[in-house]
Protein backbone atom coordinates (compact mmCIF):
# COMPACT_ATOMS: atom_id res chain seq x y z
CA UNK A 1 0.00 0.00 0.00
CA UNK A 2 1.11 3.34 -1.05
CA UNK A 3 2.05 5.91 1.82
CA UNK A 4 -0.69 8.22 0.84
CA UNK A 5 -3.35 4.86 1.32
CA UNK A 6 -1.89 4.13 4.58
CA UNK A 7 -2.53 7.78 5.64
CA UNK A 8 -5.54 8.50 4.08
CA UNK A 9 -7.08 4.89 5.26
CA UNK A 10 -6.06 5.17 8.83
CA UNK A 11 -7.37 8.93 9.48
CA UNK A 12 -10.54 7.42 7.91
CA UNK A 13 -10.74 5.15 10.46
CA UNK A 14 -10.19 7.00 13.45
CA UNK A 15 -12.69 9.93 12.34
CA UNK A 16 -15.48 7.25 11.73
CA UNK A 17 -14.97 5.80 15.46
CA UNK A 18 -15.21 9.68 16.46
CA UNK A 19 -18.45 9.40 14.56
CA UNK A 20 -19.94 6.86 15.76
CA UNK A 21 -22.60 5.76 18.28
CA UNK A 22 -25.36 8.54 19.31
CA UNK A 23 -23.41 11.69 18.18
CA UNK A 24 -23.71 15.30 18.10
CA UNK A 25 -24.66 15.37 13.84
CA UNK A 26 -22.93 18.81 13.39
CA UNK A 27 -19.99 18.07 15.25
CA UNK A 28 -19.25 14.50 13.67
CA UNK A 29 -19.48 15.97 10.32
CA UNK A 30 -16.89 18.93 11.30
CA UNK A 31 -14.63 16.12 12.38
CA UNK A 32 -14.18 15.28 8.39
CA UNK A 33 -14.61 18.30 7.15
CA UNK A 34 -11.74 19.77 9.13
CA UNK A 35 -9.68 16.48 7.50
CA UNK A 36 -10.73 16.90 4.10
CA UNK A 37 -9.36 17.37 1.60
CA UNK A 38 -5.95 16.36 2.76
CA UNK A 39 -3.80 18.61 1.43
CA UNK A 40 -0.02 17.71 1.03
CA UNK A 41 0.04 15.13 4.17
CA UNK A 42 3.62 16.32 4.38
CA UNK A 43 4.06 15.66 8.09
CA UNK A 44 2.56 12.14 7.88
CA UNK A 45 4.82 11.50 4.79
CA UNK A 46 8.02 12.29 6.47
CA UNK A 47 7.17 10.08 9.25
CA UNK A 48 6.15 7.14 6.91
CA UNK A 49 9.48 8.05 5.09
CA UNK A 50 11.96 8.50 8.07
CA UNK A 51 9.92 4.86 9.61
CA UNK A 52 10.79 3.30 6.12
CA UNK A 53 14.07 4.78 6.09
CA UNK A 54 14.67 2.81 9.30
CA UNK A 55 12.95 -0.82 8.16
CA UNK A 56 9.11 -0.04 9.06
CA UNK A 57 9.51 -3.49 10.78
CA UNK A 58 5.36 -2.39 12.68
CA UNK A 59 3.58 -0.46 10.05
CA UNK A 60 0.68 -0.63 12.13
CA UNK A 61 2.15 1.53 14.47
CA UNK A 62 3.54 3.68 12.20
CA UNK A 63 0.51 4.20 11.18
CA UNK A 64 -1.17 5.34 13.94
CA UNK A 65 1.80 7.33 14.48
CA UNK A 66 1.06 9.12 11.47
CA UNK A 67 -2.70 9.33 11.72
CA UNK A 68 -2.48 10.84 14.82
CA UNK A 69 0.60 13.49 13.84
CA UNK A 70 -2.02 14.89 10.98
CA UNK A 71 -4.98 15.16 13.09
CA UNK A 72 -3.14 17.03 15.59
CA UNK A 73 -1.74 19.47 12.54
CA UNK A 74 -5.77 19.63 11.38
CA UNK A 75 -6.71 20.59 14.94
CA UNK A 76 -4.15 23.36 14.79
CA UNK A 77 -5.51 24.86 10.96
CA UNK A 78 -8.89 25.24 12.83
CA UNK A 79 -8.40 26.71 15.34
CA UNK A 80 -5.32 29.11 13.59
CA UNK A 81 -8.51 30.42 11.69
CA UNK A 82 -10.58 31.21 14.31
CA UNK A 83 -11.29 34.94 14.88
CA UNK A 84 -9.73 35.22 17.91
CA UNK A 85 -6.51 33.95 16.15
CA UNK A 86 -5.67 34.59 12.14
CA UNK A 87 -9.52 35.16 11.50
CA UNK A 88 -9.04 33.17 8.03
CA UNK A 89 -11.86 32.94 5.85
CA UNK A 90 -10.71 30.04 3.44
CA UNK A 91 -8.83 27.09 4.50
CA UNK A 92 -7.73 24.07 1.74
CA UNK A 93 -10.10 25.77 -0.74
CA UNK A 94 -12.91 26.18 1.43
CA UNK A 95 -14.51 27.82 4.03
CA UNK A 96 -13.24 27.72 7.07
CA UNK A 97 -14.34 25.45 9.69
CA UNK A 98 -15.75 28.58 11.96
CA UNK A 99 -17.91 30.09 8.96
CA UNK A 100 -19.03 26.43 7.71
CA UNK A 101 -19.98 25.32 10.95
CA UNK A 102 -19.94 28.01 13.84
CA UNK A 103 -17.43 29.19 16.37
CA UNK A 104 -18.46 26.84 18.97
CA UNK A 105 -18.12 23.93 16.42
CA UNK A 106 -15.04 24.90 15.35
CA UNK A 107 -13.37 25.26 19.02
CA UNK A 108 -14.88 21.36 19.70
CA UNK A 109 -13.92 20.18 16.62
CA UNK A 110 -10.63 20.98 17.01
CA UNK A 111 -10.82 19.81 20.54
CA UNK A 112 -12.07 16.43 19.39
CA UNK A 113 -9.08 15.87 16.98
CA UNK A 114 -6.43 16.67 19.79
CA UNK A 115 -8.08 14.13 21.67
CA UNK A 116 -8.61 11.72 18.88
CA UNK A 117 -4.65 11.89 17.94
CA UNK A 118 -3.83 10.37 21.58
CA UNK A 119 -6.71 7.87 21.13
CA UNK A 120 -5.13 6.79 17.82
CA UNK A 121 -1.61 6.35 19.74
CA UNK A 122 -3.45 4.61 22.97
CA UNK A 123 -5.41 1.87 20.59
CA UNK A 124 -2.42 1.13 18.92
CA UNK A 125 -0.25 0.26 22.23
CA UNK A 126 -0.92 -3.13 22.23
CA UNK A 127 0.99 -3.97 19.25
CA UNK A 128 4.17 -2.30 20.64
CA UNK A 129 3.57 -0.97 24.26
CA UNK A 130 7.01 1.31 24.99
CA UNK A 131 7.11 2.51 21.12
CA UNK A 132 3.56 3.95 21.51
CA UNK A 133 4.37 5.88 24.91
CA UNK A 134 7.66 7.26 23.60
CA UNK A 135 4.80 8.15 20.52
CA UNK A 136 2.69 9.65 23.03
CA UNK A 137 5.29 11.54 24.82
CA UNK A 138 6.64 12.85 21.59
CA UNK A 139 3.68 14.15 20.27
CA UNK A 140 2.69 15.69 23.80
CA UNK A 141 6.11 17.34 23.70
CA UNK A 142 5.73 18.84 20.63
CA UNK A 143 1.80 19.95 20.81
CA UNK A 144 1.74 21.62 24.36
CA UNK A 145 3.87 24.00 26.31
CA UNK A 146 7.08 24.82 26.18
CA UNK A 147 7.75 23.26 22.93
CA UNK A 148 5.08 22.58 21.26
CA UNK A 149 2.56 24.72 18.56
CA UNK A 150 0.87 25.70 21.54
CA UNK A 151 3.64 27.57 22.61
CA UNK A 152 4.22 28.94 18.97
CA UNK A 153 0.62 30.55 18.83
CA UNK A 154 1.41 31.86 22.23
CA UNK A 155 4.14 33.74 21.65
CA UNK A 156 2.16 36.23 18.80
CA UNK A 157 0.60 37.13 22.49
CA UNK A 158 3.39 38.35 23.39
CA UNK A 159 4.95 42.05 23.68
CA UNK A 160 8.46 41.10 22.23
CA UNK A 161 8.84 38.02 20.42
CA UNK A 162 11.72 35.54 20.63
CA UNK A 163 11.97 34.48 16.65
CA UNK A 164 14.13 31.59 16.91
CA UNK A 165 11.99 29.88 19.90
CA UNK A 166 8.63 31.50 17.70
CA UNK A 167 9.83 29.41 14.74
CA UNK A 168 10.88 26.35 16.25
CA UNK A 169 7.44 26.23 18.10
CA UNK A 170 4.93 27.34 15.73
CA UNK A 171 6.45 25.70 12.80
CA UNK A 172 9.07 23.22 13.64
CA UNK A 173 8.27 21.74 16.39
CA UNK A 174 5.41 19.04 14.44
CA UNK A 175 8.25 18.66 11.44
CA UNK A 176 10.61 17.62 14.45
CA UNK A 177 7.71 15.18 15.74
CA UNK A 178 7.22 13.49 12.58
CA UNK A 179 10.99 12.81 12.04
CA UNK A 180 11.18 11.31 15.85
CA UNK A 181 7.47 9.91 15.61
CA UNK A 182 9.02 8.18 12.22
CA UNK A 183 12.46 6.95 14.21
CA UNK A 184 10.53 5.35 17.05
CA UNK A 185 7.57 3.97 15.25
CA UNK A 186 10.63 1.64 13.67
CA UNK A 187 12.06 1.13 16.81
CA UNK A 188 15.26 3.81 16.49
CA UNK A 189 15.98 6.26 19.11
CA UNK A 190 14.13 9.53 18.68
CA UNK A 191 17.09 11.96 19.39
CA UNK A 192 19.79 11.48 16.23
CA UNK A 193 16.32 12.85 14.48
CA UNK A 194 15.88 15.94 15.99
CA UNK A 195 18.11 18.11 13.58
CA UNK A 196 16.40 16.88 10.87
CA UNK A 197 12.76 17.79 12.02
CA UNK A 198 13.86 21.08 12.81
CA UNK A 199 15.67 21.95 9.88
CA UNK A 200 13.16 20.96 7.52
CA UNK A 201 10.77 22.65 9.99
CA UNK A 202 12.88 25.95 9.69
CA UNK A 203 12.81 25.25 5.37
CA UNK A 204 9.27 24.89 5.44
CA UNK A 205 8.48 28.15 7.40
CA UNK A 206 11.11 30.10 4.96
CA UNK A 207 8.63 28.10 2.16
CA UNK A 208 5.97 29.08 3.83
CA UNK A 209 6.52 33.18 4.32
CA UNK A 210 7.64 32.89 0.30
CA UNK A 211 4.17 31.86 -0.78
CA UNK A 212 2.48 33.91 1.53
CA UNK A 213 4.23 36.82 -0.23
CA UNK A 214 4.10 35.82 -3.79
CA UNK A 215 0.98 33.73 -4.06
CA UNK A 216 -2.56 34.55 -4.13
CA UNK A 217 -5.31 32.95 -2.53
CA UNK A 218 -6.85 30.71 -5.22
CA UNK A 219 -3.36 28.88 -5.18
CA UNK A 220 -2.65 28.65 -1.50
CA UNK A 221 -6.50 27.36 -0.92
CA UNK A 222 -6.45 30.17 1.99
CA UNK A 223 -5.75 34.25 2.82
CA UNK A 224 -2.86 35.46 0.81
CA UNK A 225 -0.67 38.32 2.31
CA UNK A 226 -1.35 37.84 6.43
CA UNK A 227 2.49 37.97 7.52
CA UNK A 228 2.11 41.47 6.03
CA UNK A 229 -1.65 42.08 7.20
CA UNK A 230 -0.98 40.72 11.08
CA UNK A 231 2.58 42.09 10.76
CA UNK A 232 4.41 39.12 11.96
CA UNK A 233 7.90 38.55 11.69
CA UNK A 234 8.84 36.64 8.50
CA UNK A 235 11.97 36.06 6.18
CA UNK A 236 10.50 37.79 2.71
CA UNK A 237 10.21 41.16 5.25
CA UNK A 238 14.09 40.42 6.97
CA UNK A 239 15.82 39.22 3.49
CA UNK A 240 13.62 39.84 0.62
CA UNK A 241 12.55 37.25 -1.86
CA UNK A 242 16.37 36.39 -3.29
CA UNK A 243 17.67 36.62 0.60
CA UNK A 244 14.70 34.15 1.75
CA UNK A 245 15.48 31.82 -0.82
CA UNK A 246 19.45 31.55 -0.46
CA UNK A 247 18.20 30.97 3.38
CA UNK A 248 15.61 28.08 2.00
CA UNK A 249 18.49 26.50 -0.02
CA UNK A 250 20.89 26.72 2.81
CA UNK A 251 19.04 25.18 5.56
CA UNK A 252 17.54 22.35 3.09
CA UNK A 253 20.96 22.03 2.21
CA UNK A 254 21.64 21.33 6.33
CA UNK A 255 18.56 19.54 6.88
CA UNK A 256 19.95 16.65 4.29
CA UNK A 257 23.35 15.94 6.14
CA UNK A 258 21.85 15.76 9.14
CA UNK A 259 19.76 12.63 8.01
CA UNK A 260 20.87 10.16 10.75
CA UNK A 261 22.74 6.32 8.74
CA UNK A 262 19.76 4.25 8.31
CA UNK A 263 19.37 1.72 5.59
CA UNK A 264 16.72 4.66 3.71
CA UNK A 265 19.39 7.38 3.94
CA UNK A 266 19.72 8.09 0.24
CA UNK A 267 15.70 7.67 -0.47
CA UNK A 268 14.77 9.97 2.52
CA UNK A 269 17.29 12.83 1.08
CA UNK A 270 15.75 11.98 -2.14
CA UNK A 271 12.53 12.40 -0.54
CA UNK A 272 13.31 15.76 1.19
CA UNK A 273 14.81 17.27 -1.79
CA UNK A 274 11.82 16.40 -3.87
CA UNK A 275 9.14 17.56 -1.25
CA UNK A 276 11.72 21.26 -0.97
CA UNK A 277 11.10 21.82 -4.97
CA UNK A 278 7.51 21.68 -4.45
CA UNK A 279 7.67 24.19 -1.54
CA UNK A 280 8.89 27.25 -3.29
CA UNK A 281 6.56 29.40 -5.65
CA UNK A 282 7.09 28.93 -9.02
CA UNK A 283 9.21 31.57 -10.54
CA UNK A 284 10.13 33.12 -7.38
CA UNK A 285 14.32 32.31 -8.46
CA UNK A 286 13.55 34.31 -10.70
CA UNK A 287 11.76 37.54 -8.87
CA UNK A 288 13.81 39.95 -7.22
CA UNK A 289 11.00 41.87 -5.75
CA UNK A 290 7.61 41.43 -3.91
CA UNK A 291 5.05 43.95 -4.06
CA UNK A 292 5.29 46.92 -1.80
CA UNK A 293 9.40 46.76 -1.64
Amino acid sequence: MKISERIETTISTAIQAGRGGIAPTKLATALDYAVTPGGARIRPTILMSVAMACGDDSPEITNAAAAALELIHCASLVHDDLPCFDDADMRRGKPALHLAYSEPLAVLTGDSLIIMAFQVLARAAALTPYRAVQLIEILGTRSGMPYGICAGQGWESEDQIDLSAYHQAKTGALFIAATQMGAVAAGQEPEPWEELGARIGEAFQVADDLRDALCDEATLGKPAGQDDLHGRPNAVAALGVQGAIKRFDDILGGAISSIPACPGEAALAQMVRAYADKLVPAGARTRSTVPGE
